[in-house]
């Protein structure tokens, strides 16, 4: 049999392989995802220094780089592509090629069908893909002919019958491109030193670990209980220096299991130059991306959910944001914008902002659309703070924009930005002035398995609320708890905070007693804020989330339970489902509440 019939077409999949042949495809498909990350870094570096000669050549060997193992494997569609964009990459890299916008834009596009076929190679899609348009354009280029119409982008979605796929990076592999020269033997080093793990191993190492944890716990307890009163005793010493020793070996191994799951952040941002790019091309702006804190590292579960977030704030100061240039003109401004995503560790937390110095948001013209569109009264408009109206923005079928346009309009961003955030567990703030800018700042846990919580008490029942929701916490008399419309609220600072009694939104029975001090633990979630109202404060205890099984099954405004260093099972508070659960109370006392005075009614 011809040793050609066994090679797969441009979309094939390892299962027609033995086991080594499957191997290596697998070591192509993450040494390639790669070298197109480092490569799209290096096409926007080109534009700007299109004169590098060094640069001339990296891009030239990442190409030719993917051709070779490409044709090696058989996969002649990539092999093709790879192949008249090498051609093109080598006239540059002579001086007979100049670099020009319109040259660029048909590299862009080459790069993109290059992501294309990759991406449908490990969603195992045998079709081939229409490519003739964009072999011309490099063709054209690679003989100097004048630049034909400009080509459109490709679309993964259209192309492939299915969304975009993120590809996965596995933990203990490079996170930038490493292996874009062929390989020499300092590389042959560095990929001798790193393996690559299925994800759902790490999963099992950290429910052990979390196990460890609450065993640890358990252990400390018992330390401190027979200390109390025996601690002269021999045993007593011997088992407060086990306790130690176990507490500090179970705290590294935790840091450990926990940087294992770490991906650096640089895995979202490097996307987001090409996307600044494209926007000001097709919006005739100038806009200027800087970008701090690539190597900030968080949990591969959340680095997953933050990409769709971040693309929709980044469009949205693309197009709302960031003025025209006769506009920036005209307010005596530079012509080109400036849009800053900075990332940085704060505590046990990630804090992203993303920054422009645009036009603003001005909270007039958003109330006016937010009438407009039925999303509030007229009365409410007049009552609401700053705040509350730059919050508006997050709201479902809300957009300032005139017109529906390719980029933004048809107020679904903003909306999955909250329904990402929230999922994650995070906090959504925005700052604006208008003429000045705006700026969002997202505050998310490193980690969603083990977590720091606050023990409350509210009626005799022991509750741990996540302390990455967790914004501050006051301390209030009974008097100053008020009314309004039925609702218990409280005024902190500027801000009226709506209240909500911890124990009465999960239904524990009250005690009865009357106290004349209440702790008010306030939380958010995306953009919202709310006032749990505790009868006391025991502490912070880091604290290993559970499920509740399937007896129990899900139960409102439970996230899942702990167990405490002495034995107790407790629960823990999901600050989202408890925010859904006191705003419908509220409206159910809304209905039955009697108008009354305003001044009875506070």
């Amino acid at each position: 049999m011809d040793a050609d019939q066994n090679i797969p077409d441009a979309g094939a999949t390892p299962s027609g392989f033995d086991n080594e042949m499957a191997e290596i495809l697998e070591s192509f498909v993450v040494e390639a995802n790669e070298i197109l990350e480092r490569l799209n870094q290096d096409l926007l570096d080109l534009e700007k220094r299109p004169d590098d000669k060094e640069l001339h050549n990296t891009i030239f060997r990442a190409v030719h780089t993917i051709k070779g193992t490409s044709s090696f494997l058989g996969f002649e569609q990539m092999t093709e592509l790879a192949h008249k964009f090498e051609d093109v990459l080598n006239k540059v890299r002579k001086g007979e090629l100049p670099i020009t916008s319109d040259k660029m834009d048909v590299m862009f596009v080459a790069y993109d069908f290059l992501k294309i076929l990759l991406q449908r190679l490990e969603a195992k899609n045998k079709e081939p893909i229409e490519l003739s348009e964009i072999i011309t354009r490099l063709e054209q280029l690679s003989q100097n002919e004048p630049a034909a119409a400009l080509l459109q982008k490709p679309k993964a979605k259209e192309q492939t019958g299915s969304p975009e796929p993120e590809t996965a990076q596995k933990p203990g592999t490079a996170q930038r491109g490493t292996t874009v020269a062929p390989a020499g033997v300092e590389q042959q080093k560095g990929a001798d030193s790193t393996i690559r793990v299925d994800v759902s191993r790490l999963d099992t190492l950290m429910n052990l670990v979390g196990e460890l944890v609450l065993g640890r716990n358990r252990l400390s307890q018992i330390t401190h209980q027979m200390n109390e009163g025996h601690e002269n005793l021999p045993v007593s010493k011997s088992l407060a220096e086990t306790n130690a020793q176990i507490d500090f070996i179970t705290t590294e191994l935790q840091m450990a299991m926990m940087k294992t799951r770490m991906v650096p952040i640089a895995k979202v941002f490097n996307k987001l130059p090409r996307l600044v790019r494209d926007l000001a091309k097709e919006m005739s702006k100038e806009i200027d991306l800087q970008i701090y804190g690539e190597e900030t590292e968080l949990d591969k579960t959340i680095i997953e959910e933050l990409n769709d977030p971040l693309v929709h704030i980044i469009r949205n100061a693309a197009d709302h944001g960031i003025d025209s240039k006769e506009e920036r003109q005209m307010a005596g401004k530079p012509s080109e914008g400036t849009i800053i995503v900075k990332a940085e560790h704060e505590g046990n937390h990630i804090v992203i902002s993303i920054q422009d110095n645009g036009r603003g948001m001005d909270p007039e013209r958003i109330k006016r659309k937010a009438v407009e569109k039925g999303l509030i009264t007229e009365a409410q408009a007049a009552e609401m703070t700053k705040r509350e109206v730059l919050n508006l923005i997050f709201a479902p079928g809300f957009s300032t924009a005139e017109k529906v346009t390719n980029v933004s309009g048809r107020g679904v961003g903003m909306d999955v930005v909250r329904t990402n955030i929230t999922k994650l567990k995070g906090i959504v703030d925005i700052e604006s002035e208008v003429g000045k800018g705006s700026i969002i700042i997202i505050k998310l846990p490193l980690t969603l398995a083990i977590i720091q919580g606050l023990l409350v008490k509210a009626s005799e029942e022991i509750f741990s609320v996540p302390l990455g929701s967790v914004l501050e916490v006051a301390r209030v008399r009974k008097e100053e708890i008020c009314t309004i419309h039925g609702r218990e609220v409280i005024r902190l600072r500027e801000l009226v905070l709506p209240l909500a009694r911890l124990g009465g939104v999960l239904g524990v029975q009250r005690n009865g007693r009357k106290l004349d001090w209440y702790y008010v633990v306030v939380v958010g979630l995306a953009e919202e804020r709310l006032g749990l109202v505790v009868d006391s404060l025991l502490g912070q205890r880091e604290v290993v989330i559970k499920a509740l099984g399937g007896y129990l099954g899900n139960v409102a405004g439970i996230a899942g339970s702990t167990i405490l260093g002495d034995g107790r099972v407790i629960m823990i508070v999901d600050v989202g489902q408890i925010m859904q659960l006191s705003a419908l109370c509220a409206k159910e006392i809304a209905k039955t509440v009697v108008h009354v005075p305003d001044e009875q009614n506070v």
